[in-house]
């Protein structure tokens, strides 16, 4: 009968218990499922987003003043032919132009001038008899005039020596017009030397810089005609350590830029590496296009290496303003999310807030100091919040609930902030 008993109360106990467990009080959830994020440590930085392209510093385009065929090839400092990616010194041979026309316009001018010096030479000499003439007619006009018209002298011969005097005088400006018109003769001959002999010398097309060749855009054989425009032949860089980022920038952005801001920028070409510059110019010609109008900035930095080629595209970050590097990071989401109706008290509306969920799962606010932000992150400050602690950033659809559910996750499981604890 004991035995009953004792069975009869552990059937009870046991009922109780059950009974008590399932209708026993429990915490309301939330009945929203909501994104969260982690806090992170780290640094926001604050930048204007552009795409420029690498420029050499100083780029010489050597080109020809004179038209004719390339005959041949200049050597570089390594004694080879001069082609792309050569070193070159200022003053060296890059390539030569076919000189036998210019040659031949020297010896011609030569001749023009050697006869233009014999022209005045005879001038000179037909002046000096003609200026002993007029001496001669002189003389004998005095002597006419002191005896005068009578026995000595009739009226005709009289007339005759003042006319002989008279074209004596007009003889030696003839002479003396004639080594004017052979001392003009001589210096357009000189001049025409000048020119023929510069045009012989503009066949050699030489280097203006100590540089490297970037491009060259002729071959031997072709032939360069020098018209309105020069022919570029090559392009040389002055030096591919020193280099400069040609980077649009926006009308709306151009006001945030300034001369000597820091930069970063990256290439495809090296895409784990970072490199940094300043700008060096905002450029005042500004261009139009689609409506838009855009400002060219000028990036130098430097490139001791030679990794940074000419003409790379770079992605260019203007640095506006950076955080700390260990600030506390949350999603900027975070800092825009609100739970529907809830409003800020009175006074607070200038306040930042991100929102935690408590153990039930109920998004609550906690006031943060908003530092630098990136767009993605924001550098925070508060003594309430901790590397890890999850923020709201948005709600869950259906399907991503259904999908957490599948991936045995409980979405509705809050991540309650690790208030007061100390790293």
């Amino acid at each position: 009968m004991r035995k009953i008993v004792v069975s009869l109360i552990l059937l009870a106990l046991i009922g109780g218990g059950i009974w008590w467990y399932r209708n026993r009080p429990k915490p309301v959830q939330a009945e929203i499922a909501y994104k969260t994020e982690a806090i992170t440590r780290g640094q926001a930085v604050q930048t204007i987003l552009a795409t420029g392209t690498i420029e050499p510093e100083d780029l010489i385009d050597i080109g020809a003043q004179v038209t004719g065929q390339i005959m041949k090839f200049g050597t570089d400092t390594e004694g080879k032919e001069v082609d792309y990616c050569s070193e070159v010194r200022k003053g060296q041979l890059l390539a030569r132009i076919d000189d036998v026309t210019y040659k031949a316009e020297v010896t011609i001018s030569k001749a023009n001038l050697t006869t233009a010096k014999a022209q005045l030479a005879g001038a000179q000499a037909d002046t000096a008899q003609l200026n002993a003439k007029l001496r001669q007619a002189e003389r004998e006009w005095k002597r006419a005039q002191q005896m005068g018209v009578g026995d000595a002298i009739s009226q005709k011969d009289y007339d005759a020596y003042l006319s002989a005097y008279e074209v004596a005088v007009a003889n030696l400006k003839v002479g003396e017009a004639k080594i004017e018109q052979a001392e003009a003769a001589i210096a357009q001959a000189q001049a025409q030397l000048e020119k023929a002999e510069r045009n012989l010398s503009y066949c050699d097309i030489l280097s203006t810089v100590d540089g490297i060749i970037i491009d060259r855009r002729v071959n031997i054989g072709q032939t360069v005609t020098a018209s309105m425009s020069t022919p570029s032949l090559f392009l040389v860089a002055k030096d591919l350590r020193k280099i400069e980022i040609w980077v649009p920038v926006n009308e709306a952005d151009i006001g945030a830029i300034k001369v000597g801001q820091r930069v970063r920028f990256a290439v495809d070409a090296f895409p784990e590496k970072d490199f940094e510059g300043k700008v060096a110019r905002i450029r005042l010609n500004a261009s139009m296009s689609s409506n838009v109008v855009t400002y060219t900035v000028e990036v130098a930095t430097e490139n001791p290496d030679s990794l940074l080629l000419p003409y790379l595209t770079a992605n260019v970050q203007f640095i506006l303003a950076e955080s700390p590097k260990d600030a506390l990071l949350v999603p900027a989401a975070a800092l825009r999310w609100r739970p529907t109706g809830w409003e800020p008290a009175e006074g607070d509306e200038q306040k930042s807030y991100v929102f935690v969920q408590d153990e039930q799962g109920h998004p609550i606010p906690v006031e943060v100091t908003c530092g630098v932000s990136d767009d993605i992150h924001s550098a925070i400050t508060t003594d309430k919040l901790e590397v890890g602690d999850s923020v709201i950033t948005g709600t869950l659809t259906k399907i991503e609930v259904q999908q957490a559910a599948a991936a045995g996750e409980n979405p509705f499981m809050p991540k309650p902030p690790r208030w007061g604890r100390r790293r």
